[in-house]
């Protein structure tokens, strides 16, 4: 969340009937929301701010010692009620900008009714204050958003007949899915910036460089962005949103799955490699459903799952040694993958004791076998101080495989 914000309230008018608020946006937010300018998210009515005004006036001097108690409530309630289908940011003192993408316009505005009103009466004791303190937002830019009240009672009622709607159509849309592929359910998706994103999924053969023999198969996985194909960076996969990297979790575990039975009448692999995000593992709901996909692919190989834990620079030794803890009762190995090669000393001492079987790491495409093996040799070395099994995915060539294997990596994956 951000720091401290600005806040302005101003009179007005408009063609409507309904007050309208303006609200100034704190310059780190500003580069974050641009996302929302002429978005189709606003002119459909999904995006809208709730206000504490009430709260802050009922507090009157006690709110500078309430207010980071206030916030934390707020967080939990709007992630308890938003779950996987919207996602929220705190623009001012007062204000919490709120998007449901999956949601229509009367489904979003009486959800943030419902919310809002649970806050205040945490708090109060009464939420009917909720009812005055609702805005859809009708433009969003660098310097500021712009909102207008919403008819509570009109949203509601509307907000009824949505839902009835998405209820139907989510009930037809599980009975064709249960004739579909089971990837369908996650991929494509809208991600939580508003892009359409893909998830791509190959499998490449993993092997052990003593004996140059298999061990089984590596999802690989790519997110692309529908339209352009363009792929998203490592980092930018790692920058989305919890609720967004979850869906891309599943969708890899569900192609790969996909991917694994079309090869009829070929034995068991004896294992999987699946990459997961820290921060499926980091929260509880999402742990849940990985763990289920997690088990279900594990019925088809011999030996298990060989977990490859993304995007852990930087995690507390503490948190990343949790969710190794929770994500082992499911895993043959917990492997950590490094997206900076070669790791920092800062890296290597976040990771050692954080109860890793392995590190792993991407091979970039250098154009000479000399830069290749200057790059290698510095990577292998920074990653056998905390781990000694060490796995290279993406090797270009068996040639290449077998470099790694003279500079000290265990096992090795090359592309298809």
């Amino acid at each position: 969340m951000s720091q401290p914000m600005q806040t302005e309230r101003v009179t007005a008018g408009g063609p409507t009937d309904r007050p309208a608020v303006a609200r100034l946006v704190a310059a780190d937010l500003a580069t974050s929301l641009e996302q929302f300018e002429d978005s189709a998210l606003l002119s459909e009515g999904k995006v809208n701010l709730i206000s504490l005004e009430t709260v802050v006036q009922r507090l009157g001097v006690r709110w500078p010692a309430r207010r980071d108690q206030v916030y934390d409530h707020v967080e939990r309630t709007l992630e308890k009620h938003l779950g996987m289908q919207g996602y929220y940011a705190r623009v001012s003192e007062t204000d919490f900008l709120i998007c449901q993408p999956e949601l229509g316009r009367f489904s979003a505005q009486a959800g943030c009714l419902r919310c809002l009103r649970e806050i205040l009466h945490y708090f109060l004791g009464d939420g009917q204050a909720a009812n005055n303190s609702v805005h859809q937002v009708t433009k969003l830019t660098r310097d500021g958003i712009t909102a207008e009240q919403v008819d509570a009672r009109h949203a509601e009622r509307q907000g009824e007949v949505e839902e009835a709607q998405q209820r139907q159509v989510a009930a037809e849309a599980k009975a064709k899915a249960a004739q579909a592929r089971t990837m369908d359910q996650w991929s494509p998706f809208v991600a939580s910036d508003g892009r359409e994103l893909r998830v791509s999924c190959t499998l490449e053969p993993v092997f052990e460089l003593k004996t140059f023999g298999r061990i089984g198969f590596r999802m690989a996985r790519r997110v692309l962005v529908v339209g352009s194909e363009e792929a998203l960076t490592p980092t930018a996969v790692a920058n989305l949103s919890r609720a967004d990297l979850l869906r891309i979790d599943l969708a890899t575990v569900a192609r790969g799955m996909d991917r694994l039975k079309s090869g009829e009448g070929a034995e068991r692999e004896p294992s999987l490699v699946i990459p997961v995000s820290f921060a499926t593992l980091s929260n509880q709901r999402a742990r849940a459903e990985i763990a289920v996909a997690f088990k279900n692919a594990s019925g088809l190989v011999q030996r298990g799952i060989i977990s490859d834990i993304c995007d852990i620079e930087g995690v507390p030794q503490g948190a990343l040694l949790s969710a190794v803890s929770l994500i082992r009762p499911f895993s043959l190995f917990v492997v950590g993958r490094l997206n900076a090669t070669p790791p920092g000393p800062a890296t290597i001492a976040q990771l050692k004791g954080s109860g890793l079987n392995a590190l792993s790491f991407e091979c970039p495409d250098h154009s000479s076998d000399s830069e290749f093996l200057e790059w290698a040799k510095a990577t292998i070395e920074a990653a056998k101080h905390v781990t000694k099994p060490v796995l290279a995915y993406g090797a270009g060539t068996a040639r290449r495989a077998g470099m790694l294997g003279l500079l000290g990596a265990t096992h090795a994956s090359v592309k298809s």
